[in-house]
């Protein structure tokens, strides 16, 4: 059985999940907060291609810490994630912790938002938005494919 390994966004603790499982709604071990809704996950080597293949659409912050509108753009992105829980499902890439990821989607510039269905890409935006831009630009995202 596959597993991918998340962090919690609540006590920060690792945990392990089945990846036939990711779409029962799983908890932290440590803390029972759920774990892949409402708040972004952190995306790593070990988790991406799981996640971005789910039945649920992904969207992937692809951002850096010493990046000022990235930093600026996460309480946004943040609390769309919070207002979509159960829709969809928000990843966060640091590209300087995971230059693996940024290398293989070819990341020049940040913040760089894709959104996937079924691992495939349907769209892409570079840049921090204003959060009503956001909404917008992610109901049309949403819509394709």
């Amino acid at each position: 059985m596959s597993t991918i390994n998340t962090r919690c966004s609540n006590c920060n603790g690792l945990n392990r999940l089945p990846i036939d499982r990711l779409s029962e709604s799983p908890n932290c071990g440590r803390c029972k907060t759920p774990l892949l809704d409402g708040h972004p996950i952190e995306g790593t080597p070990d988790n991406f291609s799981a996640l971005i293949n789910s039945e649920q659409p992904v969207v992937v912050d692809f951002w850096a810490t010493w990046c000022n509108p990235c930093v600026g753009f996460a309480p946004v992105f943040e609390q769309v994630a919070e207002e979509r829980k159960g829709e969809v499902r928000f990843l966060k890439v640091d590209t300087e912790a995971q230059q693996q990821l940024a290398a293989q989607f070819q990341i020049r510039s940040i913040p760089t938002i894709m959104v996937f269905k079924s691992g495939q890409r349907v769209d892409i935006i570079n840049g921090a938005l204003p959060k009503t831009q956001f909404d917008q630009w992610l109901n049309q995202a949403l819509s394709k494919g």
